[in-house]
């Protein structure tokens, strides 16, 4: 049930993905490489005490690969009794100038395994989508949403959690 919930968010999302890539072909997109800080809000509960819904904060930062449509991502989400340390690969898509939609995957590691974050309280598998725009010069603005999938111990529920900051380009 969980791997036909995770295609068919995938399919949906890669069409949405790549059609902003077809219709953004005269567009710059951002390469910048970036760290930046902001909120974190969990939205979701295991359902099992002690691993509701957290507010925190987040660290993030972006690596652009030369030459290719792709980045290296970090996150790390705190906020509650521990926090998620995330490496992450995402498909950078233009679609405006300076701007980019991304989307990828990665890994969840939680640092005190049973206790609360803002995406669960167990490593899991991540999934996420966002935006990024260089908003002046330096300065990058990003919004993104990250599916912790399995993210609860002793419950199968999946966590979701939105990030939002601000970036220095480097």
């Amino acid at each position: 049930m969980k791997l036909t919930k995770l295609a068919a968010s995938f399919v949906a999302v890669a069409s949405i993905v790549l059609s902003a890539g077809i219709a953004s072909a005269q567009t710059a997109g951002t390469n910048a490489n970036y760290i930046g800080a902001g909120v974190a809000v969990g939205a979701t509960s295991g359902g099992q005490g002690n691993d509701e819904a957290q507010i925190g904060g987040n660290i993030q930062g972006r690596y652009a690969v030369p030459n290719a449509p792709v980045s290296v991502r970090g996150s790390v989400l705190y906020g509650g009794d521990a926090a998620a340390i995330m490496p992450i690969v995402t498909y950078d898509a233009p679609i405006a100038r300076n701007t980019n939609l991304y989307f990828g995957g990665g890994y969840s590691f939680v640092t005190d395994e049973g206790q609360k974050t803002p995406l669960g309280n167990q490593n899991a598998p991540v999934v996420t989508i966002g935006i990024e725009s260089e908003v002046s010069n330096n300065v990058i603005a990003y919004g993104d949403t990250k599916w912790g999938i399995d993210a609860y111990r002793n419950s199968d529920a999946d966590a979701v959690s939105f990030q939002a900051g601000l970036g220095y380009r480097f």
